[in-house]
């Protein structure tokens, strides 16, 4: 009536498990790591369009005494772009802040530029990936992730 397991035959088994494992170990640990690096990804884009976002809220507001003596709005949105993305753990060496003509991309736009109010200008925040990546990036791998925005020059008064 009982079934006696011999323990060569558990023995056996044992070993099966063990094989097994071995096999389906590497799989699951490079899904592991790469979930891992896409969860990365998509961190570091939200983070670039996040720091686009509020650089351009910047020429969006009234900036009369936000500014230094000396200090362009330019420069003062691009040092704030590059202190956020620091902040959040990207190397400002490493982040490039363009604001570009949204007629003319291929032109700077001159927030202080008093033709300038009230028309369109882009926002774009760069890094590479490989200064962002958990893993190595080869050289041939390696591209720019990019943040954008587009906004309007308009010095909105700030509220009382």
């Amino acid at each position: 009536m009982f079934l006696r397991r011999n323990q060569s035959d558990t023995r056996n088994r044992l070993g099966a498990v063990a094989v097994e494992f071995a096999f389906v170990a590497p799989m699951l640990l490079a899904v592991v790591v790469a979930m891992l690096e896409l969860t990365r990804v998509y961190d570091v884009q939200n983070l670039l369009e996040i720091s686009a976002r509020e650089g351009a809220r910047f020429a969006a507001i009234d900036r009369t005494g936000i500014l230094k003596e000396g200090e362009s709005a330019n420069s003062k949105m691009i040092q704030d772009v590059t202190n956020f993305m620091a902040s959040s753990g990207i190397p400002s060496e490493n982040v490039q802040v363009n604001i570009l003509d949204a007629e003319s991309p291929s032109q700077t736009f001159d927030l202080d530029d008093p033709a300038n109010d009230l028309r369109l200008f882009v926002v774009e925040v760069s890094v590479p990936l490989s200064a962002v990546s958990y893993t190595p990036v080869s050289e041939a791998n390696d591209y720019g992730m990019t943040g954008r925005i587009t906004f309007r020059n308009g010095r909105a008064a700030l509220s009382q």
